[in-house]
């Protein structure tokens, strides 16, 4: 067990805090496992300062990726940084490396992490420099697998994304100006709407809408700890975003659409997903929305209930 760090730890975190002032993410990176190959983990805190807290071993952690209710969160500690950003790789990791690439170009002088919660047992180093991975056992569900992400949120504003989205300009400062709003719950670009809680449809334009969309939605750091994030019996991403957005507004909350400078390519998971097995799960996560918000009309801008025989 390794007790104080030494001088030479010390200087490496030093030296790691100066690179990520400077916003030279390789070296930061590159120092950072030199500190981990020391025995030590760097949590950077308010300030820019830090703090240096030792590794267990891994004969106390045991080798290879971790169950997602095995990761540690830090939602319960001050948040550090201004945003946090999360992805899930379920696969097509140079999609969320182009995202990140993409976010980081412009987040102006914003304290910024960027967390990837991974299923494939990709190289971590594939997402860029300064991301914290997050392994998590074959086999986890969409749901779970953001959760373990979500656990590791450092910033005031959380944003969860897709891969198939990237940044063309600012989409830190709107967020950030309707998450002020605390009568705001999530807000994100795309946004959709319903009459009757059977068929969604996409939001008119800016504004309050029925449910934000999970290619990009956003929310205070404090609300996600209250909601507890998504419902992990959502093993495939299809209506988990509209179950969360319901959760947020029945505490009296809006979720609300914000036009964002934001190109979206292919959504991977959907397009190479056996048509027959999308069906089904989207069936079956949709049945599972309904049991729990059938009759919430409240929670509908425009609700025109089925007549009922």
């Amino acid at each position: 067990m390794i007790g104080v760090p030494t001088p030479d730890v010390t200087a490496l975190a030093d030296a790691r805090a100066r690179a990520r002032a400077e916003r030279d993410f390789t070296a930061a990176d590159a120092l950072r496992d030199e500190l981990s190959a020391a025995g030590w983990a760097v949590i950077d805190e308010p300030g820019g300062t830090w703090r240096l807290v030792p590794v267990p071993d891994e004969a106390e952690t045991g080798e290879g990726p971790l169950a997602p209710h095995d990761v540690p969160s830090v939602l319960a500690d001050p948040a550090t940084d201004d945003v946090s950003a999360h992805w899930v790789s379920e696969g097509w990791p140079d999609d969320v490396a182009r995202a990140i690439a993409s976010f980081r170009a412009h987040e102006g002088d914003r304290r910024v992490r960027y967390v990837v919660a991974d299923v494939t047992g990709a190289d971590p180093t594939t997402f860029g420099p300064d991301v914290e991975v997050v392994s998590l056992v074959e086999g986890t569900g969409w749901a779970a697998a953001a959760n373990a992400g979500l656990r590791r949120a450092t910033g005031r504003i959380v944003l969860v994304m897709d891969g198939s989205i990237e940044a063309s300009g600012d989409v830190f400062g709107p967020l950030e100006r309707s998450l002020a709003d605390v009568e705001v719950g999530i807000a994100g670009p795309f946004g959709i709407v319903t009459h009757d809680l059977r068929q969604f449809d996409e939001a008119p334009g800016p504004g309050p809408c029925d449910a934000i969309e999970g290619y990009c939605m956003a929310m205070r750091r404090d609300l996600l700890a209250a909601v507890e994030g998504f419902d992990e019996k959502f093993r495939w991403y299809r209506t988990a975003d509209i179950e969360l957005s319901f959760r947020v507004k029945d505490r009296g909350l809006r979720t609300e659409v914000v036009g964002l400078p934001l190109v979206r390519h292919e959504h991977r998971m959907w397009f190479e997903t056996d048509p027959a097995d999308r069906a089904k799960w989207s069936k079956r996560n949709f049945y599972r929305f309904l049991d729990r918000w059938r009759d919430r009309w409240d929670l509908v801008l425009d609700p025109r209930p089925p007549e009922r025989p």
